[in-house]
C-alpha cells in the first residue's frame, strides 16, 4: 500500500514538474544578420527616440560613467542585484542578433531572444501594452545605435530565484499579455496620457508599493507610494499628503520643467525621468500624463484649498525664521536653510517652501534626508538651480533634529520614527537600507 502512494506520488511531481517545464519553455528565435542604418528610415528612427525616450530606456540601460545603452545599470532587490543588459546592436555582446520578432517578445513578454525568461526588474508588465507601432520604431532605434562591445557584471540574483524557468509561474500570476485599449468616454488627450503612464513610461514601477515576490500590488495600493532606491516616491492618487493638490497645472509644470513652486523640485530617480525622459517628448505628451494624473487623483475637487494651504506655508515660514528658535531642529534650519527656503508675499519657484515640499509632508522621510545628505545639482531639478549637499556638514544627529522639527513646525503629520537610524541607513554606500 504504502509502495503505491509512493510510486503515485513520484507520479504525480513528474507530471508536475512536466507540466511546468512546458509552461516554461519557450522557443529561441533565429538569430539575424546586423541590419544597416540606412534601412530604417528617418522618421521611424526619429519616432524611435521618442518612444525610447518615454521609456528611460537610455537611463536604465547605461552604468553612471559607463557608454550608452551598454548597460550595467544596478537594480537591487531583496533577492539580489540585477544589472541592466546591453542592448546595442554589436552582435555579440548586445542585440544585434535579434530580430524585430525577438526584440518585440522580449520588450512585452519578457523572454529572450534564447528563450529564457526575463527578470521583471524589465517592466515588459507595462510595456506589454505599447502599439506595433511604436515597437516597430523603437527597433528601428535601438538597431540605429552605436555598438558597443562590453558585457555588464552578471547578475547576484541568489538560488532559487535565478532559474529563469520559475519567472513563467511568476508571469502566470502577475502578468497579462495585452496591448493598450482606450478608455471609452474619455478624451483623446486623457487615453494618451494613460498610454504613457500605464505603458511605455511605466510610473507604477516606482509609484506602487510590491508584494514579497516583487511584484507591483494592485486594486487600492496601485500608485499608493513605495521607497525605492532610497528615496521615496509618493502617491499619485488622492492619498497623496501633499498640502496643496497636484493639479493638472502643478503636474504639467513639474514634470515638464523639474519644479513647481506648490511641490518642489524633482530630485534622485525622478530627475532622470524629467530631464533625461519627459524632456524629449513633444510637450503635448506631458500635458497628457498630467491629464490623467490629476484625473486619479482628485485635484478637480480640491483646487479651493490652495489659497489657504499657501497663506498658511508662509505664515509658518515667517514664523519659523523671524523670532528666537531655542530648537536645534530650528538653529540648523536658520543657519542652513532659511536664507533660501524663506519667501515673504507668495511662493517663489527658486526658493521652494519646505511647508509645501511634498517630501516634507511624505510619510517616509527618505526624500528629504536624500536631499539634505546629497543636495540637488545644477542638472536635476530646474536647470542651472542647485543645492548643496550637508552631508559632511551636518550628522546623523543634526539632520534629524532639523527633519523633526521641519516635520513638526510645516506640517499637521505626525513625527517620522527612528529617524538618526534610518539617515545612517541612507548614508551608506547605495543610499538604502
Amino acid at each position: 500500500m504504502f509502495k503505491r502512494l509512493l510510486v503515485g506520488l513520484v507520479l504525480l511531481v513528474l507530471i508536475g514538474c512536466a507540466a511546468f517545464a512546458a509552461l516554461a519553455w519557450r522557443p529561441s528565435i533565429a538569430p539575424v544578420a546586423p541590419a544597416p542604418v540606412s534601412s530604417f528610415p528617418a522618421d521611424l528612427v526619429t519616432r524611435g527616440a521618442r518612444v525610447a525616450a518615454a521609456g528611460y530606456c537610455v537611463t536604465c540601460h547605461t552604468a553612471a560613467g559607463g557608454q550608452t545603452l551598454a548597460g550595467g545599470y544596478a537594480f537591487p532587490s531583496p533577492f539580489g542585484t540585477i544589472y541592466s543588459s546591453n542592448i546595442t546592436p554589436d552582435p555579440q555582446h548586445g542585440i544585434g542578433a535579434w530580430s524585430e520578432e525577438a526584440f518585440v517578445r522580449a520588450v512585452r513578454e519578457g523572454v529572450a531572444r534564447d528563450g529564457s525568461h526575463l527578470y521583471p526588474a524589465l517592466p515588459y508588465t507595462h510595456f506589454t501594452l505599447a502599439t506595433d507601432e511604436d515597437m516597430q520604431a523603437l527597433y528601428a532605434w535601438v538597431m540605429s545605435q552605436p555598438p558597443v562591445a562590453t558585457d555588464p557584471p552578471a547578475d547576484t540574483v541568489r538560488f532559487p530565484f535565478n532559474v529563469r524557468a520559475l519567472q513563467a509561474g511568476w508571469k502566470l500570476l502577475y502578468f497579462r499579455n495585452a496591448r493598450f485599449q482606450p478608455t471609452p468616454g474619455r478624451s483623446e488627450e486623457w487615453n494618451r496620457g494613460a498610454y504613457l503612464a500605464e505603458g511605455l513610461s511605466h510610473c507604477a514601477a516606482c509609484h506602487t508599493p510590491r508584494n514579497g515576490v516583487a511584484a507591483e500590488k494592485g486594486g487600492t495600493e496601485a500608485y499608493a507610494g513605495a521607497v525605492i532606491d532610497g528615496w521615496y516616491a509618493p502617491p499619485l492618487t488622492a492619498a497623496n499628503r501633499s498640502p496643496v493638490p497636484w493639479t493638472k497645472e502643478e503636474l504639467e509644470a513639474f514634470l515638464g520643467r523639474g519644479g513647481s513652486a506648490l511641490h518642489g523640485v524633482a530630485a534622485g530617480s525622478m530627475s532622470h525621468v524629467v530631464h533625461d525622459g519627459l524632456a524629449l517628448l513633444p510637450p503635448s505628451d506631458v500635458a497628457a500624463i498630467a491629464t490623467y494624473f490629476a484625473d486619479l487623483n482628485g485635484s478637480a475637487a480640491r483646487t479651493g484649498e490652495t489659497a489657504a494651504a499657501v497663506q498658511k506655508a508662509l505664515a509658518a515660514s515667517a514664523e519659523g525664521t523671524s523670532v528666537q528658535v531655542v530648537d536645534r531642529g530650528g538653529e540648523i534650519y536658520r543657519a542652513a536653510c532659511a536664507y533660501c527656503h524663506y519667501n515673504r508675499g507668495e511662493a517663489a519657484l527658486q526658493r521652494p517652501e519646505l511647508a509645501l515640499n511634498s517630501a516634507v509632508s511624505a510619510p517616509e522621510p527618505d526624500t528629504l534626508v536624500q536631499v539634505v545628505l546629497h543636495g540637488v545639482g545644477i542638472k536635476d531639478g530646474l536647470p542651472g538651480l542647485m543645492m548643496p549637499p550637508y552631508g559632511q556638514a551636518l550628522s546623523d544627529g543634526d539632520i534629524a533634529q532639523l527633519a523633526a522639527w521641519l516635520r513638526r513646525t510645516r506640517t499637521d503629520q505626525p513625527p517620522w520614527p527612528n529617524l538618526e537610524k534610518r539617515i545612517a541607513e541612507l548614508r551608506r554606500p547605495g543610499g538604502d537600507a
